[in-house]
């Protein structure tokens, strides 16, 4: 079984919102920010040299003078294109992230077959083709999404009707979707060997790529809808693809703890703003725990509150080298100020256990 490890206690991420790239940076999220092969190589660049001029010192921007042919973008939270492949619109927007438009069960039967000859997926092959051509290789990856999260995309919320009038049914076609996705998944590891830095950057500071599956729709339906329709498929994955995560930024991933505890390894769980690390430590003691910053309420404190929720947030979880932190979509409004104090405030941790352990080692 395949065991996360940090180079430091307490890595650190931060994605900041299209809203704040546009305003600061000039940077358009039309479809050509995606797609065109030029644009894909240069807009990331330019996104590398404004987090190195403003937060350079922490380790930020370290690409800065790389072209490299990133095929998803690595720095926005964006998880659509599965959806598009079956048969969702999505529309692009010059400050905010691709929005798909929920299908309201209007799409065709989902299979794999249709998935990967939908304009969508071609889409993506002329990029690959194009950046692999002048760079023989292709970097990062795209968005796996999450089973939930794309049948509410294809279905809307008469998805959850369906979990009364026909269960047997909607397990079909989460087993359906599962499949796209695993198809899915599979050719974008062959091409670029990691999965999921496109849902959270987080994990490029671990030692082994992490196969992050998306549940952020969890927070809507019961535990008990969840161990019926859903937990199969954590089941199936957390054995097949290792080291195996969820993403959850939904405020109450506790919920979830106990049935967690019984997949058969979760080595990292993204747990959202609000919840409750103490109680998923004491069911997930082995699980690397990324604790996540709510952005909406950052911008609104002091660098003493930010340290101040840090450092509650870093007590609760109990074990640095299982414990890291983010911060995703944090809008145009947030001072560089109070994004340098998420990081000086995990540096001043990693400091502090390593002067608690000298003293030890005395």
């Amino acid at each position: 079984m395949k065991v996360l490890t940090c180079d430091q206690p307490y890595p650190v991420d931060i994605v900041l919102h299209p809203t704040w790239w546009h305003r600061h940076v000039g940077i358009s999220f039309d479809r050509d920010f995606f797609y065109h092969p030029k644009l894909r190589v240069e807009k990331e660049k330019a996104m590398e040299m404004a987090l190195y001029e403003r937060w350079g010192r922490f380790g930020l921007g370290k690409d800065r003078n790389r072209d490299l042919p990133w095929i998803g973008p690595v720095h926005l939270a964006a998880g659509y294109l599965l959806s598009e492949m079956l048969g969702c619109r999505v529309e692009f927007q010059e400050n905010n992230a691709p929005q798909v438009i929920c299908a309201e069960g209007d799409h065709p039967p989902v299979s794999i077959e249709s998935a990967f000859v939908s304009a969508a997926w071609k889409e993506i092959e002329n990029l690959r083709e194009a950046l692999f051509s002048r760079f023989a290789y292709v970097t990062g990856d795209l968005n796996w999404g999450g089973l939930l999260n794309i049948a509410l995309d294809l279905e809307g919320q008469n998805l959850f009707i369906q979990f009364f009038d026909h269960p047997q049914q909607i397990k079909l076609f989460f087993r359906q979707i599962s499949q796209v996705m695993e198809a899915f998944l599979s050719v974008v590891v062959g091409w670029t060997g990691t999965s999921s830095l496109t849902t959270n950057r987080s994990i490029a500071s671990l030692n082994q790529p992490v196969y992050l599956h998306s549940e952020c729709s969890h927070t809507m339906i019961s535990v008990d809808d969840y161990e019926l329709f859903l937990q199969p498929f954590d089941r199936e994955w957390s054995g097949r693809f290792q080291p195996y995560g969820i993403h959850y930024c939904g405020k109450d991933p506790q919920r979830f703890a106990q049935s967690w505890s019984n997949l058969q390894r979760l080595a990292f769980l993204d747990v959202g703003a609000g919840g409750d690390p103490a109680l998923l430590r004491k069911y997930l003691p082995d699980t690397f725990l990324n604790l996540r910053l709510d952005p909406a309420v950052l911008v609104r404190q002091s660098r003493a509150e930010i340290e101040e929720t840090m450092r509650s947030l870093a007590a609760a979880s109990g074990d640095p080298l299982r414990t890291g932190f983010c911060c995703i979509n944090l809008d145009d409004t947030v001072t560089e100020d109070q994004v340098a104090a998420i990081f000086a405030t995990a540096q001043k941790l990693r400091e502090e256990k390593c002067r608690c352990q000298t003293g030890i080692n005395r």
